[in-house]
């Protein structure tokens, strides 16, 4: 499997090349959101905010109005936690053209709680005229700037920054989720960085004859699949959703609320941060500690199925990715 780095900077260059109206704002923290490349390759519409994420945000939505399409970059945590009113007042009020881009969510950061976003979704939810994006591989941050020119109006995206997996072939589209493997027992939604956990334990389940329909999905606002929808009415067991977020307020939350829209009578199991502040450490370290890795999942649907599968951490390493498309099966060994 490829991983690559500095995916977002490159992206964002070769997108925004013949865009003049596009702008980058970053709060002080232009390196650690890879903005270092758009910086220098276009130095007159780069502009460093400060540490004053509020004032960034008011700023870029009087730039929205006056025809300009500011992409503000900070830490997803000081994305929201700090400006909330000014996205709302100032962006999402007017249906400001404004990309809110947040790095390192929830467990992707070491630095402990005041640096971890982890009901960032759960919050933007709440905000009308948002749409809401979230990363999961390297195609996903390539594709996301044309998905993102789609919409009228503000995006909030949770991206992937440094050395990130690239799992997919085609690109995102916008409310589409992706067919990564097809089962009639269990469906499994993963997003974000918990996708790659979630195929590794989908490639072990289904030795041991667990059908999985595993999907990816990376529209949390709208969220209107459905093809989602329907994989949860023709399964065996119900819905697992896998998250790097709050189990209340995210992806678990959204399916549950589209399924008693729709009165759909089956069950739902939350894998996520179990509503609890973490603490620093790395990624797999605390993908581990709070139960949003391969065997976190695995042990969910043992005891869905009622059946100890005797596949153990060592097992996973044998299972490796291969490029996938969206509607194919997504892993070999």
């Amino acid at each position: 499997m490829q991983r690559e780095i500095r995916v977002y900077d490159r992206s964002f260059v070769e997108w925004a090349m013949d865009k003049p109206e596009v702008i980058a704002l970053s709060a002080d923290l232009t390196g650690g959101c890879e903005l270092r490349q758009f910086q220098q390759t276009f130095p007159d519409r780069f502009y460093s905010m400060g540490i004053a994420e509020q004032n960034m945000h008011s700023f870029a939505g009087g730039m929205a109005s006056e025809g300009y399409i500011p992409f503000v970059h900070t830490f997803a945590v000081f994305i929201y936690r700090r400006s909330l009113d000014m996205i709302n007042m100032s962006i999402a009020h007017p249906n400001a053209k404004v990309r809110l881009i947040g790095s390192v969510p929830g467990v992707t950061s070491p630095a402990g709680a005041t640096h971890q976003a982890i009901d960032d979704i759960g919050v933007m939810r709440t905000v009308p005229n948002m749409t809401i994006l979230e990363c999961g591989d390297a195609v996903d941050v390539e594709s996301m700037f044309s998905v993102m020119e789609e919409v009228d109006g503000p995006v909030y995206a949770r991206i992937l920054r440094g050395e990130i997996p690239r799992l997919f072939k085609m690109p995102m589209k916008l409310g589409e989720s992706r067919i990564l493997g097809e089962g009639k027992d269990i469906v499994l939604l993963s997003s974000g960085v918990c996708t790659e956990e979630a195929m590794r334990a989908v490639a072990a389940l289904e030795k041991k004859g667990i059908s999985v329909q595993h999907m990816h999905v990376t529209c949390m606002k709208p969220f209107n699949d459905m093809k989602i929808m329907e994989a949860i009415t023709e399964s065996k067991y119900g819905v697992v959703t896998m998250e790097n977020h709050n189990v209340l307020g995210g992806l678990g939350s959204i399916v549950a609320d589209k399924m008693a829209e729709l009165g759909l009578g089956k069950k739902l199991y939350k894998i996520g941060i179990q509503d609890e502040y973490m603490h620093g450490g790395s990624k797999l370290y605390l993908m581990k500690r709070y139960g949003i890795d391969a065997m976190s999942v695995i042990g969910k649907i043992e005891q869905i199925v009622g059946e100890k599968l005797e596949i153990t951490e060592q097992m996973l390493d044998d299972f490796h990715f291969e490029l996938v498309d969206s509607e194919t099966r997504a892993l070999g060994v």
